[in-house]
């Protein structure tokens, strides 16, 4: 859905962007490196090992089900920036979303949960966690995903899913004392690198289309001057 041109410059930092934004979350996630302290874990011991305990024989499912989770995120994105050509209401295709989800979800998991214990709404953080879900991570990032979309198309949005990994890292290592390790920070690094000339790309393009569209404009007023016969026609009209 964008248009490339490998001449350009924009066109070469935005492929350059994209590999090197992958190519940090893949460091973040593959390299692990030593330690790094922060003052607010400085005083913390972290059992922390590269055995890798979670080795339960299920690698090959594991990778072909976030392959496939990759693609369908990738291509609801895609759909949903089509569905907003002909459809531009982001709000109501935001419930419509939000519905269906919704309605498979709970399909789902009718058929895969079976204890009637699950089903048990209690005031507790089980039930603020569902709905700050449902507010937060659904209804309102879907509007302003939709937003975005409309203006700046699915690439801008998406490129942003890497910086998640950097939030998460930050937030967990401030509130849960998790372990950040030299391979998550610079991996970090060159995600903002990455998505810095992917950005600088998707801005470039922004401003030549708006060129391209002020330049439109401008060539529409120049329009053919009238003749004696219209303009007699006209205040005869104007007289009646």
């Amino acid at each position: 859905m964008e248009r490339i041109n490998i001449k350009e410059r924009r066109s070469q930092a935005k492929i350059a962007g994209t590999a090197i934004t992958v190519g940090g979350a893949m460091l973040m996630i593959l390299f692990k490196g030593p330690i790094v302290n922060f003052p607010w874990t400085k005083h913390i011991s972290h059992a922390f090992s590269y055995s890798g305990a979670h080795n339960s024989g299920h690698w090959l499912m594991g990778t072909f089900m976030i392959l496939l989770s990759c693609f369908c995120w990738s291509a609801f994105f895609i759909l949903q920036s089509y569905t907003l050509r002909s459809y531009p209401c982001e709000l109501s295709l935001t419930t419509l979303i939000c519905a269906l989800g919704a309605t498979e979800s709970g399909a789902v998991a009718l058929v895969m949960e079976r204890d009637p214990k699950a089903w048990s709404i209690g005031f507790d953080m089980r039930l603020f966690t569902a709905v700050y879900s449902g507010i937060m991570c659904s209804g309102i990032a879907y509007y302003v995903q939709g937003i975005v979309i409309k203006e700046r198309g699915p690439v801008f949005v998406t490129a942003f899913s890497p910086l998640c990994m950097i939030i998460v890292t930050l937030l967990g290592s401030i509130i849960l004392s998790e372990v950040v390790t030299l391979g998550r920070l610079i991996g970090a690094a060159v995600i903002v690198v990455g998505l810095y000339a992917l950005i600088w790309s998707k801005n470039k393009d922004h401003v030549n289309a708006l060129d391209t569209e002020n330049n439109f404009e401008k060539q529409k007023t120049f329009e053919l001057p009238f003749s004696t016969t219209d303009v007699n026609k006209t205040s005869s009209l104007g007289n009646i």
